[in-house]
């Protein structure tokens, strides 16, 4: 039973309902954004949204602080896939085997140009699923689409993320905290850890976790922090019980 329940804790840290209704929001209002403009811009002939984006929707607004959710790992990430998959799908014509191709090349492309988006494997995929869209005008206007959907999503989470309060594009700390901060914006911890320690310790475990190591020596620092605090709290409680 243990185990079983085990499936059903979420995933995420630091998730609270409030933030899941504030993502849903962010989400119904980004996609519909998108669609309207796209609906409004683009001939009458073309698709309006591309599947892909509502992928890139869930992480731009549930996980904002995500690195694959970051401007450039949309734009990019989904730009470049969508090129990967009309280059593969010429190359190879047969879906069965341009299908695989076009996401192990998309997945390389987008970690070699540090945009990695997994929407971005959709996208290219997308490309080699519909080839009578693609085929009749080389791609062109589906590789339109892609990169005008991404650039208005990422247009709205920053406006959303502005009015609700986060930092986006995120950021590891937030800027103006004064050199109370100065530790973590050097990334160093107050027992000593340097991030060199935390790419270290990532190089042994072998690996790759959804969070920047600015934000995860961000968190240390917060977390040692309030361990010292809890400690002196503790030790504060004892010296006044044995005074008592």
């Amino acid at each position: 039973m243990t185990r079983l329940k085990a499936i059903f804790i979420p995933v995420l840290a630091g998730a609270s309902l409030r933030d899941r209704l504030l993502a849903c929001a962010g989400a119904l209002l980004g996609v519909a954004f998108v669609g309207a403009s796209c609906w409004l811009l683009l001939p009458a002939s073309m698709p309006w949204i591309v599947a892909p984006i509502g992928a890139s929707t869930v992480l731009l607004f549930a996980v904002p602080a995500s690195p694959l959710a970051q401007p450039w790992a949309i734009i990019g990430g989904n730009s470049l896939s969508a090129m990967v998959g009309v280059a593969t799908l010429f190359l190879l014509p047969d879906p069965l085997y341009a299908a695989p191709v076009a996401v192990a090349a998309a997945i390389l492309l987008m970690s070699l140009c540090r945009c990695l988006h997994p929407p971005g494997g959709a996208a290219a995929l997308s490309a080699i699923l519909a080839p009578s869209l693609i085929l009749a005008d080389g791609g062109a206007r589906f590789l339109v689409l892609v990169a005008i959907n991404s650039a208005l999503l990422v247009a709205s989470g920053w406006l959303f993320h502005r009015l609700s309060g986060h930092s986006y594009p995120h950021r590891a700390v937030p800027a103006g905290q004064g050199e109370a901060d100065a530790s973590a914006r050097t990334h160093i911890s107050p027992s000593g850890l340097l991030i060199e320690d935390i790419d270290g310790a990532l190089a042994d475990l072998g690996e790759t976790f959804d969070i920047g190591r600015e934000d995860l020596a961000m968190l240390l620092t917060h977390a040692e922090a309030r361990a010292e605090r809890r400690r002196s709290t503790g030790a504060e409680q004892l010296d006044a019980g044995a005074a008592a």
